[in-house]
């Protein structure tokens, strides 16, 4: 296996032949019938038995996901809430997914500077040297906000170069009062994100960050729902790998978001969550499969594959 993020995510991409990645955000209620009726798994108000259901769901799902898609995007925060419970959940999803063979990005959007920075680095891009939690593994690329400049940047792009990993930046979001911000301009015309990117690009453009496939494992976050005059950043920079929500239940189409793919179909990677994993709700699946629930989600990621393949024929 590939030592350096971006070319295994390059591997990943081209064997599974797809961009497509799946999130995991589960929420208690909209889980299956089938795991909440479950005697020790009924209670959303019991802490361990609300972890156990999700987790229990979340790598059921990874079993049915991961031969058909190069990675799954694990959201803390649906974890967090649940305090060291949630926590213990996501770091054992972490390792299920890296037995099953599929690259994983903690969604987490830290952010900050100097040795707060490290810090964070170190949580969650550091496979633990600590006695006792040896085994316990963090994610192979990390989301992060970048407000902070360079300074905020820096520490995590170290952590993951030193660790074989890689760090998405968050550049354009995908909610439309994001706009308001992120779009804003300076005298000269270039908008905020466009300067974010810019500062992203210096970061990822390093020698030692640049892999054999030609990307860097220093990536961005842009929403597959923003305007399409986001995409001249694809053209811009040609090194850079994006992560691009919004696709499916956010409302931004399989045509959206393979703007930020190459011809050759790598260079991002297209994230849905809740239209997948939580397809059993929606009545076209739930006619063709009924109560089986796993057969909804694997019909969906099929869907959403054909989908994506055909934007993309379209597109060349």
């Amino acid at each position: 296996m590939a030592n350096h993020f971006a070319d295994r995510l390059y591997d990943a991409v081209k064997a599974k032949k797809t961009a497509l990645t799946v999130g995991l955000d589960p929420v208690y209620s909209r889980l299956p019938d089938a795991i909440k009726s479950h005697r020790d798994m009924n209670d959303e108000f019991d802490a361990a038995a609300a972890v156990d259901a999700i987790f229990d769901f979340c790598t059921q799902t990874l079993r049915i996901i991961a031969p058909m898609v190069p990675a799954v995007k694990l959201n803390i925060a649906f974890f967090e809430k649940y305090l060291w419970e949630g926590i213990e959940a996501y770091y054992s999803l972490i390792a299920e997914a890296d037995e099953l063979g599929i690259e994983v990005i903690g969604d987490v959007k830290r952010g900050d500077i100097g040795h707060t920075a490290e810090l964070y680095a170190a949580a969650h891009l550091q496979n633990s040297e600590l006695i006792g939690l040896e085994d316990t593994l963090t994610p192979d690329a990390i989301t992060i906000n970048g407000f902070a400049g360079t300074e905020g940047i820096e520490p995590f792009a170290k952590m993951a170069d030193a660790q074989g990993k890689g760090v998405f930046v968050w550049v354009r979001a995908t909610n439309p009062s994001s706009a308001a911000i992120q779009d804003f301009e300076n005298a000269d015309g270039q908008k905020l994100y466009e300067k974010i990117a810019e500062i992203v690009a210096e970061v990822a453009d390093q020698p030692q960050r640049i892999g054999t496939s030609g990307y860097s494992n220093i990536g961005m976050v842009v929403g597959g729902t923003t305007n399409d005059v986001t995409a001249a950043l694809r053209e811009k920079y040609e090194k850079i790998w994006f992560l691009v929500p919004g696709y499916g239940s956010q409302g931004a189409s399989a045509e959206d978001c393979i703007r930020f793919c190459k011809a050759d179909g790598t260079g991002a990677l297209i994230n849905a969550s809740r239209s997948i994993i939580y397809a059993y709700e929606r009545p076209q699946y739930k006619e063709q499969f009924g109560d089986d629930w796993k057969r909804c989600i694997e019909q969906a990621v099929i869907d959403a594959k054909i989908e994506l393949a055909n934007a993309m024929q379209t597109k060349l």
